[in-house]
């Protein structure tokens, strides 16, 4: 099967050293020192003690690679403008597209959400790029629980968590979802099949639409974060916020703020993926991760006032330091 890695960062490095493998042949689209990396040492994964390595073709540009059975997307949400208007050599009619992403994806809506059902996400995709170069058809939703880091261009470090959700936008275990996820397992993966894909992302969004920002206005790790109760009672906040609008689209969560709280605090003293993009100088993820929870109260009537003060306040940290 040939396999492309879109985004060479920490969750694209290990999903990528584990198709490999499996007996993948991957290619990996790469950039700067990442590439450079890829081509002297292979893709290097530093997992249960040790670091393997995986041969893999290795390119900045898409167009080098032929049409591929799958593209796995693991990029941040604002590179996606980008990755768009390169990806189109790698699709061809069989094509899958699987988009192992946080916050909440262009497709969101696309097959599901009742009386929303098929309408774009402004936030996400202004004008329609996004569906336009990659429609839904193609697309396989993923959300990863894993946490993995870059230790250094081309070095993947896996902490820990191995779970792969997949997922037709529309619903359903199809014949191709279950071949891929079959695919995965054989990699080493474990990888339920759910019967909503957006409500396993609505419910990751629901923990990490709160911290992620936080630790990036204040620098501070979730340890810190979750122990402040003003902090505590404002993430409280916005999670029932968010709670009513997934109740409205037809995702309901039954935990309560505070049963999520107890999950994020067994992470110890752990630093964001939002804050190692402050700290390395990179664009957000605020509009995947909050700006779309506020549209989508808006478009369901429910009202946001914990999320809109997130929002405004994380956005304007982020314009002053040119990372938004």
């Amino acid at each position: 099967m040939k396999v492309c890695i879109y985004g060479a960062g920490a969750i694209g490095g290990w999903i990528g050293s584990g198709l490999a493998r499996a007996g993948c042949s991957v290619s990996v689209v790469a950039r700067g020192a990442t590439l450079d990396a890829l081509q002297l040492h292979g893709l290097r994964l530093q997992q249960n003690g040790r670091v393997t390595s995986q041969a893999v073709a290795s390119s900045a540009s898409p167009a080098e690679f032929s049409v591929q059975d799958l593209v796995v997307l693991a990029v941040k949400a604002p590179s996606l403008p980008e990755v768009v208007q390169q990806i189109a050599p790698l699709l061809g009619p069989n094509t899958l597209v699987m988009t192992a992403m946080n916050g909440v994806p262009w497709w969101f809506l696309q097959g599901f959400g009742g009386a929303l059902a098929d309408q774009r996400l402004i936030s996400v995709d202004p004008d329609g790029e996004l569906a336009r170069a990659i429609p839904a058809a193609p697309i396989l939703g993923c959300v990863v629980h894993a946490s993995c880091s870059q230790e250094e261009p081309g070095l993947v470090q896996h902490h820990f968590g191995n779970t792969l959700i997949l997922g037709e936008p529309s619903g359903g275990k199809t014949a191709r979802v279950q071949q891929l996820a079959s695919l995965l397992e054989k990699a080493g993966f474990e990888v339920p099949v759910s019967d909503q894909i957006q409500k396993d992302i609505w419910f990751k969004l629901w923990g990490n639409m709160t911290v992620n920002p936080i630790s990036a206005l204040t620098g501070a790790t979730t340890d810190l974060i979750m122990a402040d109760e003003l902090v505590r009672g404002f993430i409280s906040s916005v999670m029932l916020e968010a709670k009513e609008i997934g109740a409205r689209i037809g995702i309901r969560i039954e935990q309560r703020p505070e049963d999520r709280h107890q999950i994020t605090l067994k992470l110890g003293a752990f630093k964001t993926s939002m804050l190692q993009d402050v700290e390395a100088g990179k664009a957000l993820e605020l509009d995947a991760l909050v700006a779309a929870v506020r549209e989508l109260g808006q478009l369901t009537g429910a009202a946001t006032p914990f999320t809109d003060a997130l929002l405004g306040l994380a956005r304007l940290k982020a314009q002053v330091h040119g990372l938004y």
